[in-house]
């Protein structure tokens, strides 16, 4: 394997990683399903929801990512307590984590990443 795409393969695992274990978390109410989508030429990675809870439809993104410019710009998190930690905690350098949801006047406040 290429050395220079070991760190990208190596994160796009992670992020893989860490959103099936999200996938897996049953959907407390309804029929509700939780899917990892990943677009590897793209380098995007999503985790939706799709399905119905009682007689409302449930469709939604959770959480998008995109490996951009040897960084991980996180446009959306809506998990809880958000997966910039579990990033980190896997070995990706905050200076590659870029905080996307964040306008970027702020981001240079937040010990990550501005761009």
């Amino acid at each position: 394997m290429d050395t220079a795409n070991q760190p990208l393969e190596r994160w796009r695992d992670i992020l893989e990683k860490i959103l099936q274990y999200y996938a897996d978390i049953p959907y407390r109410y309804g029929d509700v399903i939780t899917y990892v989508i990943v677009s590897r030429d793209r380098n995007h990675f999503m985790l939706v929801h799709e399905g119905w809870e009682n007689h409302r439809r449930v469709h939604g993104c959770i959480v998008h990512v995109e490996i951009r410019n040897e960084k991980i710009w996180i446009h959306y998190d809506g998990i809880e307590d958000g997966i910039t930690n579990e990033l980190v905690a896997a070995g990706v350098p905050k200076d590659r984590i870029v905080l996307a949801f964040h306008p970027p006047q702020v981001r240079e406040h937040t010990g990550y990443a501005i761009a």
